[in-house]
């Protein structure tokens, strides 16, 4: 198990774990969001190559749709 920084807390994954599935165990929605990874904006084509590492920053940010 490694550690990540997720919104500013610290959670726990494992080593290695695509951030795609990453993103489905905190049960986050992929369409709905857009993510800052180690203090770049990552493009979605890259979340399921993109492996998960000790000490990784993740901000992840939910889209709201309005009127």
């Amino acid at each position: 198990m490694i550690q990540i920084l997720l919104n500013g807390k610290t959670t726990q994954s494992q080593a290695e774990m695509p951030l795609f599935d990453f993103l489905e165990q905190e049960k986050l929605n992929p369409k709905l969001i857009a993510i800052e990874y180690n203090g770049e904006i990552l493009h979605r084509e890259r979340w399921e190559a993109q492996k998960l590492a000790e000490g990784d920053r993740l901000e992840v940010v939910t889209i709201v749709g309005g009127g």
